[in-house]
């Protein structure tokens, strides 16, 4: 068995998320490492610390070798890294001794491996901004839809006032917004080159060191953060808390469908379940019940990644070799998160009867607050909610409706309606803003 289920034929298509495993495969990471070799060599050329001509047969080689990762294998575990047996198998598929002789001048396995991994979150980025925006409009119309339909909040389990579904997804959807709306300046902190040589002080490049950064990053299409990041790994892990974050705002969605779909509340509808090998009656929340365990995964992986940041001295492998560990699982728990929510935003439904006999049950001990704010208006606070509190305990031992009760302990004052009138308070307007916000590109890109 696979050590991933993310990895396991019968597994996989619970856990994992294609387009960001193929980023991790080992095709994409040599083929990165290529590019990152050949930017290099080309920014080298462009000072005079290596021939052009070497440079340009580098570059096409990068574009056109293609190395088996199993031949690495023994080299990476011998050397703890892949660079000294992928250099070595990339120089002898140029087939070009005079010009293999220039690959890898002057750098380091990390300057290759860190950049190769910018160059794929890079476009991991570009992925998940795209599938947020998704996400986003689609949390939008929810909101927008049903901003109006009036239920149950809970808290500690518990019935406590109305509120409406459009607020609930608004919940769901505004920490999404705020991450999508931080990817900008993670943009700009992560997606940086790494150039620092054996020991980050660039020795082998005769004093053009930076220059050559410089322009390495420019032919990467990448920052230049103006110094080597080695042992310095608060962008990587600034990368693990947004992605775990992430991970977090979107298990807080399935956590709240796993609730509301269990079995006498049943106040929404998923656009697919899950049955038993026993029970046929059984419909279970499996997507929402995945995207709460995956969280779980990012909470866990993220500490790790933390701690993987205490490097000792200018380099560490084994701090180096925690990160390797927990990046890709990390990362692959965000992904299929963001791709399970994507489906279930676009394909529930609420269903507002269910909803309203939430709202009636418990004899409509949901209304208490609003009756105790109304009855306010008329008596002292203080004896306003023990008037209420004590109609609530005689509605609970005679099984009556709380709002019966009131009219007739006070039928002078029109209670009911008060607090009909502002039983949903700012629910629909939360719900609205939200979808106004999204369609409006706040917190979208747009």
């Amino acid at each position: 068995m696979p050590l991933s289920p993310a990895d396991h034929a019968v597994h996989a298509a619970l856990f994992a998320d294609p387009a960001t495993q193929a980023l991790f495969a080992e095709a994409a990471e040599l083929q990165a490492m290529q590019q990152v070799e050949a930017a290099l060599a080309q920014a080298q050329a462009d000072l005079g610390l290596i021939p052009a001509e070497a440079a340009a047969a580098i570059a096409r080689a990068a574009r056109t070798v293609t190395l088996d990762p199993g031949a690495l294998a023994a080299e990476s575990a011998r050397n703890g890294v892949p660079v000294p047996g992928f250099v070595s198998a990339f120089r002898a598929a140029m087939d070009d001794p005079q010009a293999a002789a220039f690959v890898h001048w002057g750098a380091t396995s990390q300057d290759i491996m860190d950049t190769a991994l910018v160059l794929r979150l890079r476009i991991l980025l570009d992925d998940w901004g795209a599938r947020l925006d998704a996400l986003l409009i689609d949390l939008a119309r929810l909101a927008a839809d049903g901003a109006e339909i009036p239920m149950a909040a809970r808290t500690y389990g518990q019935i406590a006032t109305p509120t409406s579904f459009g607020a609930v997804v608004a919940g769901w959807g505004r920490p999404v917004a705020r991450q999508r709306a931080r990817l900008a300046a993670l943009r700009d902190e992560v997606l940086v080159v790494q150039l620092g040589g054996a020991a980050g002080t660039l020795s082998a490049m005769d004093g053009q060191g930076p220059a050559v950064r410089a322009g390495m990053a420019r032919r990467l299409g990448l920052g230049d953060p103006g110094q080597v990041w080695h042992a310095e790994r608060d962008r990587i892990a600034l990368f693990g808390a947004w992605a775990a974050q992430l991970a977090v705002a979107l298990g807080k969605m399935g956590e709240d469908l796993i609730l509301m779909t269990q079995t006498g509340l049943a106040e929404v509808i998923l656009p697919e379940t899950g049955g038993s090998s026993t029970m046929p009656q059984k419909r279970n929340p499996v997507a929402p019940s995945v995207l709460v365990a995956l969280a779980r995964q990012a909470v866990g992986l993220q500490g790790v990644l933390q701690g993987a940041g205490l490097h000792r001295q200018a380099r560490d492998g084994a701090a180096w070799f925690t990160e390797w560990l927990a990046l890709p699982g990390l990362c692959g728990a965000a992904g299929r998160a963001l791709g399970l929510a994507q489906g279930l935003a676009a394909g529930m439904a609420p269903d507002p009867e269910a909803m309203a006999r939430g709202l009636a049950a418990d004899n409509g001990l949901i209304l208490a607050e609003g009756l105790s704010f109304a009855l306010a208006r008329h008596l002292p606070r203080p004896q306003a909610q023990a008037q209420v509190k004590a109609l609530c305990d005689r509605a609970r031992r005679a099984g009556r409706a709380l709002p019966d009760l009131a009219a007739e302990a006070f039928p002078d004052l029109d209670l009911t309606g008060a607090v009909a009138r502002a039983a949903l308070g700012t629910a629909p307007d939360e719900a609205r803003a939200f979808a106004a916000a999204v369609r409006a590109g706040a917190g979208t890109g747009g």
